[in-house]
């Protein structure tokens, strides 16, 4: 992003965020956006883990797990179930490349020439968590389409297909606020990726997403119905397939996603613009 657009004076970056009005906003957000999609033109291998991960994890439990979680023979409907829920995953995984990346700018002290500008400081996360929406709905893309080659199919309408989309993506996104907080507040990028598969590994192995809950311990079952990605792949899977509860699990969905939207949100703007 160029300066030389931004006249207004260093000293009052801080100070003059409140009165930026929203088409300048808008301006500096669309700006910081192409700035980041630039650098994943340059540097094509930050796409890796959206183009393959979601290839490696299908195959992987398809043909390595698929079989004994849901029996031999019936990897077909295990696709069916499979599928939807992996949707889940991805935002998780995507999100937590997001707190990488901002800790890595800070690092470098990228971010500092930006809190240098009189610019709102939410606009400059806002324009990451924009890009990795986009590359989330390119691994969601890539996950629909191994789906299709293995055989998933949408028994539900178009629309609840979508909707089930649109769940994923909204949920994901406001995961992102929390690695964002996450990648500002620890020190080194290794640090947020260890911390950050801390929180990973349990809530998606101990949720809905790869095998029903009904076999798991009582203790683990009662935790995967209090876990958010259980309701996200529960609503998910029931918008694909075209049967099961929708309302219930989407309602907590996206209260989830709005009580870690208006939580961590600030929090993160406001470390991003205290953090030395």
């Amino acid at each position: 992003m160029s300066t030389a657009t931004i006249t207004a004076p260093v000293g009052k970056a801080g100070t003059d965020e409140g009165r930026i009005g929203i088409r300048a906003n808008l301006r500096h957000i669309g700006a910081l956006v192409r700035r980041n999609l630039v650098q994943i033109k340059h540097d094509p291998e930050t796409l890796f883990d959206a183009v393959l991960m979601p290839v490696i994890f299908i195959l992987l439990f398809v043909y390595v797990f698929g079989g004994a979680i849901a029996g031999k023979g019936n990897q077909a409907e295990y696709v069916q179930y499979l599928v939807p829920g992996m949707m889940a995953m991805m935002g998780m995984n995507i999100a937590m490349a997001v707190g990488v990346g901002v800790n890595e700018d800070f690092r470098k002290g990228v971010m500092d020439r930006f809190r240098t500008m009189p610019i709102a400081r939410s606009s400059v996360l806002i324009a990451k968590i924009v890009v990795e929406i986009g590359r989330m709905l390119l691994a969601t893309a890539i996950l629909l389409g191994m789906g299709f080659l293995l055989g998933l199919e949408i028994r539900g309408s178009l629309l609840e297909f979508a909707a089930a989309v649109v769940l994923s993506t909204v949920f994901g996104a406001a995961l992102m606020w929390i690695f964002i907080l996450l990648g500002l507040s620890v020190k080194t990028p290794q640090a947020v990726q260890g911390m950050a598969m801390l929180v990973l590994m349990p809530l998606q192995f101990g949720s809905s997403i790869f095998a029903p809950t009904q076999q798991m311990p009582g203790w683990l079952e009662a935790f995967t119905k209090v876990n958010p990605l259980s309701n996200l792949a529960d609503a998910a899977r029931a918008l694909v397939n075209g049967h099961g509860p929708v309302a219930h699990p989407t309602l907590v969905t996206l209260g989830w996603a709005v009580a870690i939207t208006v939580i961590t949100m600030p929090l993160a703007v406001r470390k991003f613009r205290t953090k030395t």
